[in-house]
C-alpha cells in the first residue's frame, strides 16, 4: 500500500477515539490531519462501510466509532482501506516465451500473499485503544 490512506484512516480512527462520545465533523478531523475535507469524508464512508464508525448528517452531525476502541482491531482498519498488495502491482504482460515471465506472476502472487498474512499478522491483536495510549 504505498498511499497514505492507512495513515489518514487510522488517523481519524484515532481521534475519533479520544473524543469518544463527541460527533466530530470532517472540517474537524481534516483540520488534524491536515487534509482537505473531501478526503476525510471518503475515508468516513470507507470506515462506516467496514463498520467501525457511526455518522450523522446535519447541524448537529459528524462520526464517532460504532464500538469501543478497544473492540477495534488495527488490522480491521487496514482491511478497510487497503486497495493495492502491500509489495505493489504484479506486471500486466509479461513475455510468456520466457522462462521467468511466463511464471513470475503466479510466484508474485504467493509471494504477494504470504507478505499480507505477514502484515495481517503483525496488526493481529493490536487495538485501537492501545495504539490512542501511546499518546499520553
Amino acid at each position: 500500500m504505498n498511499n497514505t490512506r492507512f495513515a489518514t484512516a487510522i488517523h481519524i480512527m484515532t481521534l475519533l477515539a479520544e473524543s469518544e462520545q463527541k460527533w466530530l465533523t470532517s472540517e474537524w478531523l481534516a483540520g488534524s490531519i491536515n487534509i482537505n475535507p473531501v478526503i476525510v469524508r471518503k475515508e468516513i464512508s470507507v470506515l462506516r462501510e467496514a463498520g467501525l464508525i457511526i455518522s450523522r448528517q446535519g447541524k448537529e452531525g459528524g462520526s464517532h466509532l460504532a464500538r469501543k476502541a478497544d473492540d477495534i482491531k488495527i488490522s480491521e482498519i487496514y482491511l478497510a482501506v487497503k486497495n493495492t498488495e502491500v509489495l505493489g502491482k504484479k506486471n500486466n504482460n509479461p513475455n510468456p516465451a520466457c522462462p521467468i515471465g511466463k511464471e513470475i506472476n503466479n510466484h508474485l502472487g504467493t509471494l504477494f500473499s504470504e507478505t499480507n498474512q505477514l502484515v495481517l499478522n503483525f496488526l493481529g491483536n493490536k487495538t485501537l485503544q492501545e495504539f490512542l495510549d501511546r499518546f499520553k
